[in-house]
């Protein structure tokens, strides 16, 4: 069953879900042999209509996945022909107006408008340009959309096309609130001289008589529509909107940090011979760029500016300064205002109010903002302060419950959570609560409830909730135990569910949205029939505790028959904010097939969620601020010591691996704790951080000029004299997102040591996540070498 195992893992195909997750396979690439595992649907969407519910399958063992089709005249899925997908409009891409009696939607460029209750649909523009982002605004009379980055106005009872705005480069002919206009009085040497010239000079006296006269007999003339223009300079425009009333448009102007240098990814195996280089991303450390919000009123003709300097705690420095006494002295003395980013703002359902997301740009603040269009104000509805860094799961989730009152979610309570505030009241209310997280949420369509996805049941569970609006017990309308991802059908009566299990791969089900109703499987080609002849395994979810009383989660697998030597391996998840000990099935499912094996070969395997991984809250999630590699890495030396305690495992023989974020913690335990493990193999790791990309690694770690003491304490390029055990580093030589750069630059700091026991393998045609079942094949059977070879031994 050993070598069946193995083949099973290197060369089964691959399911959309896994594909996406593990980093942009090809399908023919890896299908080589697509009967050994089945196939899994993916990317459920209902048509507007709510009546047919479409999504990705390949039943039949096709180069790639298919679209198929469900509805009430066919009890069983149908393959959606080509020709008949450009016809499909999906619920997802339709807005709908404040009664829900018409709707509209872009389609290839063009606008549409549809009448609920005749079923009529009108094409409103059939033109050569882009036309996109169509909404209902002057209290629903009008459609608004926009074509080369301008708005126009489609007048729903007359028909009246009319441009809003006019987009120019240059200076802005008239400045926002707040700026001075610049006149030619400001010097006291030019005023002086100009009243004197016309003292001196009656032609100049009679023209400027003149010229003023004319100006105003013109001031009292009709006047022609004027269009505003909106002056963005070398900037770019951004989530250019009208409100509901049509009376405000707001945008943001966004530019670029100049002087952020790209790296190059060197690809040495190519068609034509020659080496090619791969443009790549920045690293850690890189300049924001600005962004700037504005609101332009058009019934009093004025430009206002969204100003930072509003903002409490914008001067505010974070904690981690304070390590470096001559950079938190110079930053006192400037006391400058943080550069913040804005996200995109949300109108109110009349118009009288303007929603708010704005962060900074080194993520310890989030402030939500209401913008009061009668006082054309600013008022606090919320600031989150982390001294680590905003995230966790739904914080981008808001909008409004009613003209006064926004919902969104936030980690305040260190869990993620949904809560209310009332422009008007400034009452702000928790609407859920407790030691577990709102994962995702969406507003009813009557408004009175959330759907929410928690894991209230267990950290290992997901499962769909109607919560009230106004809090209170949600009721549990799933009921599989698992993972079950819901979309709800547009009537809001039909849910279906992609579900899986430890040991089950996904699924779809159908259920009626009503408490109680039992959902129906729709598919049934996930397991093969070679599949289903090995009896996968339903690993172990427990805890055990950390030095610190945490309890930490575990997927464990025991071997009915132990290898008299008693050895172990724990495999450390990537991604660092990711979950792998739960009850569905998982993305690392070659991984989960490979523990399979081990155990088999009579291994005790591991596999935890340590410090910085989803699904345990805010402190969870954080636990790794300012040094990756500690507790993220004792959690693993606690895990070894539990299975040494508890299940009798040699101490001398305990192997760790694990790819991406999992192959760097795999460096550090064989460097920093090497007589806890015997081997490693460390998958594609980071080496060092201050190589790797700013929007991750700037959270965790600041950056490297501002925060030197983090990134030391966090690179195992500095601990690389630690190793005492066998290491094997596998990596991809075109990967550009981990670049082989940090394999070489370990490689040559472990020759310098003189170090023994450590090999490279390089693989020089993949990239991250690999797509070759040669190269799957290549890794796996030396991950498999090393541990055989050195734990049994």
């Amino acid at each position: 069953m050993l070598r069946i195992l193995f083949v099973l893992l290197t060369t089964i195909s691959l399911n959309t879900n896994a594909q996406n997750v593990l980093g942009k396979l090809t399908v023919e690439k890896i299908m080589r042999n697509p009967k050994w595992m089945g196939t899994s649907p993916s990317n459920p969407v209902w048509s507007a209509d709510g009546k047919t519910l479409y999504f990705n399958w390949n039943p039949t063992n096709e180069p790639a996945d298919s679209l198929y089709a469900l509805n009430s005249d066919h009890k069983v899925p149908v393959k959606v022909e080509a020709a008949a997908k450009k016809q499909i409009l999906y619920a997802g891409n339709i807005l709908y107006n404040n009664n829900r009696t018409a709707y509209t939607y872009a389609k290839e460029g063009d606008i549409y408008y549809t009448d609920v209750k005749s079923g009529k649909t009108k094409r409103i523009v059939n033109t050569g340009d882009f036309e996109s982002n169509p909404q209902f605004s002057f209290n629903d009379s009008k459609l608004v959309y926009t074509r080369n980055q301008n708005l126009y106005t489609w007048d729903i009872s007359s028909g009246e096309t009319i441009q809003l705005t006019r987009i120019q480069n240059g200076s802005s002919a008239a400045p926002a609130r707040g700026g001075k206009e610049k006149t030619d009085t400001d010097n006291q040497q030019e005023k002086w001289l100009k009243q004197d010239q016309l003292k001196t000079f009656e032609i100049l006296r009679e023209r400027k008589e003149k010229k003023e006269a004319t100006e105003g007999y013109n001031k009292n003339l009709p006047k022609e529509k004027e269009i505003k223009s909106i002056s963005i300079d070398d900037k770019n425009l951004q989530n250019l909107m009208v409100s509901p009333d049509g009376r405000f448009i707001s945008y943001r102007l966004y530019k670029s940090a100049a002087g952020n240098k790209g790296t190059i990814v060197p690809s040495y195996v190519t068609e034509t011979g020659f080496t090619t280089d791969i443009s790549g991303r920045t690293k850690v450390g890189e300049l924001p760029g600005s962004s700037e919000l504005y609101i332009y009123d058009r019934q009093r003709d004025s430009l206002y500016q969204i100003k930072a300097d509003e903002l409490p705690g914008i001067k505010d420095q974070p904690d981690y300064v304070k390590d470096y006494p001559k950079q938190t002295e110079d930053k006192n003395k400037k006391t400058e205002n943080r550069s913040v980013y804005f996200n995109s703002p949300l109108w109110s359902p009349n118009g009288n109010y303007l929603l708010l997301d704005i962060r900074s740009n080194d993520n310890k603040d989030r402030w939500l903002m209401v913008w009061d269009t009668a006082t054309a104000k600013m008022k606090l509805a919320d600031r989150q302060r982390e001294e680590t860094w905003i995230g966790g799961p739904g914080m981008y989730n808001l909008g409004w419950l009613n003209e006064n009152t926004i919902w969104y979610q936030s980690e305040t309570s260190g869990y993620s959570h949904l809560y209310s505030f009332d422009v008007k009241t400034a009452n702000k209310k928790a609407i859920s609560s407790g030691k577990y997280e709102v994962q995702d949420a969406d507003l009813s369509h009557d408004k009175k409830y959330f759907y929410i996805t928690t894991n209230e049941v267990h950290p290992g569970e997901k499962h769909f909730y109607r919560l009230p609006v106004t809090g209170g017990k949600a009721e549990k309308l799933t009921g599989m135990e698992g993972s079950n991802q819901v979309v709800l059908s547009p009537d809001e009566k039909s849910m279906a569910i992609l579900y899986s299990y430890s040991n089950k791969p996904t699924e779809l089900f159908l259920q009626e949205n009503t408490l109680g109703k039992k959902a129906i499987q729709v598919t049934d080609k996930a397991q093969s029939a070679e599949f289903k002849s090995y009896s996968w395994r339903d690993p172990e979810l427990m805890t055990f505790k950390a030095r610190d009383g945490a309890d930490v989660y575990a997927r464990l697998y025991q071997p009915t028959n132990p290898h008299p030597n008693k050895p172990a391996v724990i495999f450390v998840h990537g991604a660092g904010y990711l979950q792998n000990a739960h009850k569905w099935w998982s993305n690392y499912f070659r991984e989960y097939m490979f523990h399979n094996l081990l155990v088999d070969e009579g291994y005790v395997v591991m596999d935890i969620d340590y410090r910085g991984s989803a699904g345990y809250g805010r402190d969870w999630r954080t636990g790794i601020y300012r040094f990756m590699g500690g507790k993220d890495l004792t959690d693993q030396v606690d895990a070894a010591a539990y299975l040494v305690n508890k299940l009798g495992v040699d101490k001398n023989r305990i192997g760790v691996y694990g790819g991406s974020y999992g192959g760097f913690i795999t460096l550090m335990a064989m460097f920093t704790t090497p007589d806890v493990f015997a081997a490693g193999a460390a998958l594609r790791p980071v080496t060092d951080w201050a190589n790797y990309n700013h929007g991750y690694t700037a959270n965790i770690l600041n950056e490297p000029f501002n925060d030197s003491i983090a990134y030391r304490k966090s690179s195992p390029l500095y601990y690389a004299d630690g190793l005492k055990g066998n290491l094997l580093i596998c990596h991809g030589m075109i990967d550009v997102n981990v670049h082989y750069q940090d394999a070489v630059k370990l490689t040559q700091r472990l020759i310098e040591l003189h170090k023994d026991n450590w090999e490279l393998a390089s693989y020089p045609m993949e990239d991250h996540g690999f797509v070759e079942p040669s190269s799957w094949t290549d890794e796996y059977k030396r991950i498999l070498k090393l541990f055989e070879t050195v734990l049994k031994k």
